[in-house]
């Protein structure tokens, strides 16, 4: 008599990962700047006109480069003068944009307040539930190679399909919203030990909310757990300001935000084309 083959056993799924799968793209920064306004202010008219004007032209290059644009806005508050926005393909390429920048006479009448650096990023909560589930279900060991082989075509399938989310044209709206997050991780509240479902169930909650002002407001995230000093950062882009302080306060009221979320420093500007720039600069 022929042994029927036993089914491959299942994998318990408290040995599952608890990490969800990340897709990233482009590569983020935002460089805040001030003006040194007594040392600008001191030239004069013609070196002012001249300087604006090569910065000009090479800000407006950037505004325009195919594989990732730049953007500038006029700071509001004590917190600097200028925001540059940047999205490339690498880090490569934004560490030419500052070389760039560094080049530019306007650059020894800046200086930098601040800066941030992160990578666009989507987090795949579904499909790692999904694709954990179904792997252990059939008996793939997590990390094996045949697991390991299966997650690196659920990756290359959602990166394709999310492409131009992964690498966001720079939104046209008039205002900018930056400000950079973590989850906690304190000794009684602690994003990192729930459950993965449960950290589902409350991203899908607060994604809910945001999909409500689709139409007013559009927002990039980026992950910079490795580049910088906080977990992520959130560009919105809006052509009015009020939406920010609307979407911003109902999502404090989900779960996510209420009891898991904190806070940086908000930065916000007003677009300053490179059309523009000797209007903002030119006193």
């Amino acid at each position: 008599m022929t042994a029927i083959p036993s089914a491959p056993p299942t994998v318990s799924v408290e040995n599952l990962p608890p990490v969800p799968l990340t897709i990233e793209g482009a590569s983020v920064l935002h460089q805040m700047l001030r003006v040194r306004w007594t040392a600008w202010k001191a030239l004069s008219a013609a070196a002012r006109a001249e300087i604006t004007g090569e910065a000009a032209t090479v800000l407006g290059a950037m505004e325009q480069n195919a594989s990732g644009q730049s953007a500038a806005f006029s700071l509001l508050g004590h917190k600097g003068d200028l925001i540059l926005v940047h999205f490339r393909p690498s880090f490569d390429e934004l560490g030419h944009v500052e070389k760039r920048l560094a080049q530019l006479r306007l650059w020894d009448y800046l200086e930098p307040a601040t800066s941030y650096l992160s990578v666009v990023e989507l987090g795949l909560y579904e499909s790692s539930q999904k694709t954990y589930h179904a792997l252990a279900e059939r008996g793939v060991q997590p990390f094996s190679e045949e697991w390991n082989a299966e997650i690196e075509q659920v990756l290359a399938r959602q990166c394709e399909a999310m492409k131009p989310r992964l690498f966001p044209e720079m939104p046209p709206q008039k205002y900018l919203c930056f400000y950079p997050m973590d989850r906690k991780r304190g000794e009684e509240r602690n994003w990192y030990t729930l459950p993965m479902a449960e950290r589902q169930r409350q991203m899908h909650e607060h994604g809910m909310i945001g999909r409500r002002y689709a139409g007013e407001v559009k927002q990039i995230i980026s992950g910079s757990i490795g580049f910088d000093d906080w977990e992520w950062g959130v560009d919105l882009f809006a052509n009015d300001p009020l939406v920010f302080k609307k979407l911003i306060y109902e999502m404090r009221f989900d779960e996510v935000s209420a009891v898991y979320a904190l806070f940086g420093s908000f930065y916000v500007g007003i677009r300053c084309p490179a059309s523009q720039l000797a209007d903002w600069l030119i006193v």
